[in-house]
């Protein structure tokens, strides 16, 4: 039902998952493997799985802490793009790839929950994608000492204002991980 009638594939996005970007992030081994278990079921039903990795001043590209954490693995002929702002469309290649895909539906996964994952989910839906986020499967980092509210408080508040999305022509939901289908 996105805003695009010809492209019917479901894509999975994995954002930032990057060892610097979350190595103070909350339950990332769980994130993780959840991840790693929706790119399987992702490739198993063919559907396309596109990695996001951010730069920059302080994290540099190629570096070792913008390399994927382990656990996540692209496969040859899976899309890699690299962004420089929140919103994972903003100065990429995003779109192309997804034209080229056919891709309609992004299902989003990722970190950081309040900053790259929350923009990108905007930045899709606004362009007309129908957008699930995957509840269980994105992660943030504490920042309350500059009054954000704790981490888990965050990724259950984007939880739960997400699942209320709605605009003409286009789908917004949250399921966990295992509801998850391609």
């Amino acid at each position: 039902m996105s805003l695009f009638p010809t492209r019917t594939v479901s894509a999975l996005l994995v954002i930032d998952m990057q060892k610097d970007v979350v190595a103070h992030a909350v339950d990332v081994a769980g994130v993780t493997a959840r991840i790693a278990d929706l790119v399987e079921r992702a490739r198993g039903a063919g559907a396309p799985v596109v990695w996001v990795q951010h730069s920059d001043g302080e994290l540099e590209e190629h570096s070792s802490g913008w390399e994927l954490v382990d656990g996540l693995d692209p496969v040859e002929g899976e899309a890699r793009v690299s962004k420089r702002y929140g919103d994972s469309f903003e100065a990429t290649d995003l779109e192309e790839v997804l034209d080229r895909g056919g891709v309609g539906r992004l299902v989003v996964t990722g970190a950081q929950t309040d900053a790259c994952v929350r923009s990108t989910l905007h930045g899709a839906f606004t362009r007309g994608y129908d957008v699930t986020l995957v509840g269980d499967s994105h992660t943030t980092e504490d920042v309350s000492e500059y009054g954000a509210p704790a981490p888990q408080e965050v990724i259950a508040h984007k939880n739960l204002y997400w699942s209320f999305q709605d605009a003409p022509g286009r789908e917004a939901a949250v399921l966990p991980a295992s509801d998850v289908t391609f």
